[in-house]
């Protein structure tokens, strides 16, 4: 993002990528349609195009405020609540993370798609280990996981087909929570 943007500019960049990020969420295609989504954030072509000259670049966009807004999360999570139930609340989140990345990746290439990972693994894995480290400490969570173990099971979220979706997201994180708790 350009430093000094004119609030205006700011506005529509937001705007530009939550239409893409509700489209992305929403869509069971991996056809992402710039126009279509000019038209829903409120902006002509040419200004979706001035702050994004890709796809790629809208794409690689929404994903980062994803991951962005998921380590974000984690610690605000462990101010208001007992960290078994902030990692609850999280992985609440995940689920919604999990559906974007499905759908980013499924839209992008292999190569952009290997340079998104590499954002997200570093960044989630630390605050996975906040998560899991505070429910160590209170004994609510078991001693030998780790991060690397929650982002390999939460990661096939990212492989569930559309029809299974709410069925399964949110009961999955939860057998995941459960297998993490401290007996």
């Amino acid at each position: 993002m350009v430093r000094n943007a004119r609030k205006d500019a700011l506005e529509n960049r937001a705007r530009i990528v939550e239409a893409a990020r509700q489209e992305i969420a929403s869509s069971n295609t991996t056809e992402l349609r710039l126009n279509a989504i000019a038209r829903e954030a409120g902006v002509g072509q040419g200004t979706l195009y001035r702050h994004f000259p890709t796809r790629e670049a809208l794409l690689v966009e929404v994903y980062r405020q994803e991951v962005d807004e998921l380590v974000e999360l984690a610690p605000r999570l462990l101010e208001g609540a007992e960290p078994v139930d902030a990692l609850a609340r999280w992985f609440d989140r995940v689920a919604e993370y999990a559906r974007v990345k499905r759908g980013v990746l499924a839209a992008v290439e292999a190569s952009v798609s290997r340079d998104l990972t590499t954002h997200s693994l570093g960044p989630i894995g630390d605050a996975l280990t906040v998560l899991l480290h505070a429910g160590k400490t209170a004994g609510q969570v078991r001693d030998d996981v780790d991060a690397g173990d929650v982002i390999i099971l939460i990661g096939y979220l990212s492989r569930l087909d559309e029809d299974e979706w709410d069925r399964r997201a949110h009961r999955l994180l939860r057998v995941i929570l459960d297998g993490l708790r401290h007996r």
